[in-house]
């Protein structure tokens, strides 16, 4: 969504002047940028190698990653049993969190957490610094960017 600032004190900022549009997000949603540094950042640890997991191919590896240091599972329940057939009494299961359904918080944790391992598990590589370059640029000019 884009937001037109059509007068002073409209919306709070000091970047904010008036004629200019502005990309509007909702601060709970998870953002592009952390999609893409999260994506990143686990395909140069699957490529390094310097990972401990037993993952069978990168899609296994990513839901590893997801289970323990992201969201984890989330709750659900199902109206038939294994077999398929209806049951009475609803049955508890549980799957991975979906990357797309992380809230911002939930995301900017979980890349944390894989930063961190990332750093304990020794991951040199050139790329993966590319990375870090990449979000502190962005952090530096999201602080400087106004919360709506």
């Amino acid at each position: 969504m884009r937001i037109l600032c059509i007068s002073p004190y409209e919306f709070t900022g000091d970047d904010l002047q008036v004629g200019c549009e502005y990309d509007c997000i909702p601060a709970e949603d998870g953002t592009d940028r952390q999609n893409k540094a999260f994506h990143a950042l686990l395909q140069e640890y699957w490529a390094s190698g310097c990972h401990s997991y037993n993952a069978k191919n990168f899609l296994h590896f990513r839901e590893i990653i997801k289970l323990n240091l992201g969201a984890g599972a989330e709750q659900y329940y199902s109206l038939v049993d294994d077999n398929g057939k209806s049951v009475v009494i609803p049955i508890v299961r549980w799957r991975i969190k979906s990357w797309a359904r992380y809230t911002k918080k939930e995301r900017s944790e979980a890349i944390d957490r894989l930063i961190a391992e990332m750093h304990q598990a020794g991951v040199q590589t050139k790329k993966f610094f590319e990375i870090l370059s990449g979000l502190e640029e962005n952090k530096k000019t999201d602080n400087k960017e106004t919360k709506l």
